[in-house]
C-alpha cells in the first residue's frame, strides 16, 4: 500500500501514442539540469536556477520519488509530470482537510507546442483515477501563463477560484474522475508524430 492506494510505486511504465511515462533514471540527470536552469521554463515558476548550483545539488539519479513521472520521447527525457499533496498552508483547497493531490508539469522548451504535455498529463490522470477512484486532483497556475491555462481546460479542470500568491494572479481548478469519463482524449486527439526540435540531453 502506498500514498496512491493499492497502486505500487514505481508503476509499470505508461505508454501513450508517442510517449513513455516512467520512473527517473541516472541518464536523465542532464535533462533535469536543463529543465531547472532554463529561463523559459522558470518564467512562471519563480525563475530558473544557476547551472553550477544544479550541477552540485542534483543527485546522480534525480527525481526518484513517488509521484514524479519522467516523460520520455524516443528514449530521452523531455519533461516531468508530478502528483504531490498540496501544502495545507497555501491558499486554494477543495475540501476542509485540504491535502489534495496537485498536478504539476515542466517540459523542456524544445518540446513545447507538440501536444506532449496534454498527452502526458492525460495519461497520468487516467492512472491516478484507476489508483484512487473518486479522489480529486487540483491544479494551480498563473493567469498570465496562457499555455498552461489552455492545458488546464483541455485536461478538463474546472475553475474553483482565483487569488493572488507570489505577487501574481493565480488560477485554481479541480479535476475529478467524472471528467475523465467524458472522453477528453477523443475531443483532443494527439497531433501528428513530430519530434522535439533541437537536441534533448
Amino acid at each position: 500500500m502506498t500514498e496512491f492506494g493499492p497502486a505500487s510505486w514505481p508503476p509499470v511504465p505508461i505508454s501513450t501514442d508517442r510517449l513513455v511515462l516512467r520512473e527517473s533514471e541516472g541518464r536523465d540527470r542532464a535533462a533535469f539540469i536543463e529543465l531547472f536552469a532554463s529561463p523559459d521554463v522558470g518564467t512562471y515558476l519563480g525563475g530558473s536556477r544557476e547551472r553550477s548550483e544544479l550541477e552540485r545539488e542534483i543527485p546522480e539519479t534525480p527525481g526518484r520519488r513517488p509521484g514524479l513521472f519522467v516523460v520520455d520521447f524516443r528514449g530521452a527525457m523531455i519533461g516531468i509530470v508530478t502528483l504531490d499533496r498540496r501544502d495545507t498552508a497555501r491558499p486554494g483547497h477543495v475540501r476542509p482537510e485540504a491535502d489534495e493531490f496537485e498536478l504539476g508539469y515542466m517540459f523542456l522548451p524544445d518540446a513545447w507546442g507538440c501536444g506532449y504535455a496534454t498527452e502526458a498529463c492525460m495519461a497520468v490522470l487516467d492512472w491516478f483515477a484507476s489508483s484512487l477512484p473518486g479522489e480529486p486532483v487540483v491544479l494551480c497556475t498563473q493567469t498570465a501563463n496562457v499555455p498552461s491555462m489552455r492545458l488546464a481546460a483541455k485536461l478538463g479542470f474546472s475553475e474553483v477560484e482565483r487569488f493572488e500568491e507570489y505577487a501574481a494572479d493565480q488560477w485554481f481548478g479541480i479535476w475529478t474522475q467524472a471528467t475523465a469519463s467524458e472522453g477528453l482524449v477523443s475531443r483532443y486527439p494527439s497531433p501528428p508524430l513530430r519530434p522535439p526540435t533541437g537536441t534533448v540531453p
